[in-house]
């Protein structure tokens, strides 16, 4: 029985005027709501069992499939990568580069634009790419060391569509001035849903706050925030991120 079918059946029993049948609605219902009535010892010793084994095959699949299968589609990839959650998606003519111990989500998206003629996504070492980022490569874009980047940002060096809408519905591409690099400096820091467009850079050490919308350049050592991103504050250079608003900020899935 297809899914149309049981919500039809599900709908006549319910509004059916024969007060009997619409009572079996009600049981049916009723029955679906039944509980095991277990113990708390039991329950938690389920959590824990599930935990268990959970943790031994996401473990045993990143070690033995996950990781060696995304490093078939790199181009360099340094020592001690830790790709957790699955496979990052990867499409168009992207050349990747990653140096060493960096983590990755695997619920990350790459993406080359094939209106370049060697888009190029260079990372460097001690670099977090978190849950459900995007970074779509125009000509190039570079993340430099200890950078780390939270959940959900989206970094976007082309718009995969001209802005003319013509040739938009015959599925051109970019226009080259739609085209930009990206750089994130040494110690960046990038919050929760945070958008960066190309032609953007970062500078060292800045912190983006979560929700922020970047279209131009940034210096070194400040806080950025807001729709257009603008410069809310600094940070002394010695000064530990750890110090800063967390709740503006957005932490990072590692």
């Amino acid at each position: 029985m297809t899914s149309v079918s049981i919500h039809e059946f599900k709908h006549w029993l319910k509004s059916h005027p024969n007060s009997q049948i619409r009572n079996v609605f009600f049981i049916l219902k009723s029955i679906r709501n039944i509980e095991l009535p277990t113990p708390q010892f039991v329950n938690q010793t389920l959590y824990q069992g599930h935990q268990l084994i959970t943790g031994i095959v996401s473990g045993g699949s990143r070690f033995l499939y996950w990781t060696p299968a995304f490093k078939g589609r790199l181009a360099h990839c340094g020592k001690r990568l830790y790709l957790y959650g699955g496979l990052p998606f990867v499409s168009g003519p992207l050349q990747i580069r990653i140096g060493d111990d960096c983590r990755i989500s695997g619920h990350t998206t790459f993406s080359g634009c094939t209106m370049s003629e060697a888009p190029l996504l260079s990372v460097g070492n001690n670099v977090d790419i978190g849950w459900q980022s995007t970074i779509a490569v125009g000509n190039k874009v570079t993340i430099e060391d200890n950078v780390r980047i939270a959940s959900g940002a989206f970094i976007f060096g082309y718009s995969g569509h001209p802005l003319d809408a013509k040739r938009r519905a015959l599925g051109e591409g970019d226009d080259a001035n739609q085209i930009g690099e990206i750089i994130l400096r040494k110690d960046v820091w990038i919050g929760t849903n945070v958008t960066i467009k190309g032609g953007v850079t970062i500078g060292e050490g800045t912190v983006v706050a979560a929700g922020s919308v970047v279209t131009k350049t940034i210096p070194p050592y400040s806080i950025a925030a807001g729709n257009p991103a603008r410069v809310i504050g600094s940070i002394p250079a010695s000064q530990p991120l750890t110090t800063l608003n967390d709740e503006m900020l957005g932490g990072y899935d590692a």
